[in-house]
């Protein structure tokens, strides 16, 4: 029996329908399909693994599959960085990104076998992290004024640790001893934690590093704390002052975290991402989390990560030029 005219029309009707399904699967992936590797290239125990964990155990609840972090430490992050700069653009090898790995790097090492700025696409910014400046109770000073007459007194005297050279908290201890006019000695290690252990210690004087590492010792009286990087006070330690406000008027030097994925990454899974990631960092259950931490959640859009790290980029590479810090 020869179809109508109506029939005809509803066959192609039906057919475009299962046309545009297909294409609107082939352009949104099914993701995740298995596990998915934040990896993290520091050693566990610094403000990177924190982050990374507590995100990543968060988004495995809603997405149903574990999100893993991959501790790649190395060469001030450039190991584990150039492992995702080099991993299939499939949405199920993440970074957790900072300061260090994506803007401080690039000027700093010039033998890399990626280029930062096109390596990577732009996830979220997950957090702004302030830097404490603790240093070991048996170093005779109280305040950061304090601490730079001792600095003066005996140029290089003072000893300051980091997670490595060119990781967030030697380029902040840098950038503090330019606007403070002084001379430390830079004592690098394979990860915050390897270095909080030796602060505590008393093998190193200070440092200059991320809240949540810095404040539980200061809590418990292992360590004491000088002063905050940034211009205004942690709302979890409101009780420990700006560097800023004691003779250093308009010092900021925060340190900044953020989820990259390999260039080329389905747009459609990292608008998934920053999504779950968006709300879970506004969250009940996070967000009081990080700011206990000292973290202040900041997530956007991924075009605004990019910009951002674009512009910090600029900033720490004019840092290093100008201090001509070096990686090793």
């Amino acid at each position: 029996m020869p179809m109508t005219r109506r029939g005809i029309t509803a066959g192609m009707l039906g057919l475009g329908a299962q046309l545009a399904t297909r294409n609107a699967g082939a352009q949104t992936p099914r993701w995740p399909e298995r596990p998915v590797r934040i990896v993290v290239p520091f050693t566990p125990g610094g403000s990177t693994d924190i982050l990374a964990r507590a995100l990543g155990a968060e988004l495995q609840e809603v997405l149903g599959q574990p999100f893993v972090v991959e501790n790649r430490g190395g060469a001030g992050g450039t190991i584990g960085t150039e492992v995702v700069a080099h991993a299939p653009p499939d949405g199920h090898t993440l970074m957790m990104g900072h300061i260090g790995t994506l803007a401080v790097n690039p000027a700093l090492y010039h033998n890399l076998s990626f280029d930062t700025a096109t390596a990577f696409a732009p996830v979220v910014l997950v957090a702004i992290v302030p830097n404490v400046m603790v240093v070991n109770p048996k170093l005779q000073a109280k305040t950061v004024p304090e601490l730079v007459a001792l600095a003066k007194e005996k140029p290089g005297g003072l000893t300051y640790g980091s997670g490595g050279n060119g990781s967030a908290a030697h380029i902040a201890a840098v950038a503090f001893s330019l606007a403070a006019g002084i001379e430390m000695t830079h004592v690098p290690y394979r990860g915050t934690g390897p270095m909080m252990n030796d602060l505590i210690s008393g093998a190193i004087d200070l440092t200059l590093t991320g809240g949540p590492p810095a404040l539980p010792p200061v809590r418990s009286g292992l360590l004491r704390a000088l002063g905050v990087s940034s211009l205004q006070r942690l709302a979890a330690a409101p009780d420990i002052p700006t560097i800023a406000e004691q003779g250093m008027p308009g010092f900021e030097a925060v340190q900044w975290y953020g989820l990259v994925a390999p260039a080329r990454t389905p747009p459609a899974i990292i608008a998934r991402l920053n999504t779950e990631s968006a709300r879970i960092l506004k969250g009940e259950k996070l967000q009081p989390r990080l700011e206990a931490e000292g973290a202040v959640a900041s997530p956007g859009t991924p075009e605004e990560f990019g910009r951002f790290i674009t512009a910090e980029r600029e900033r720490w590479g004019d840092v290093i030029r100008r201090t001509g810090v070096q990686a090793n």
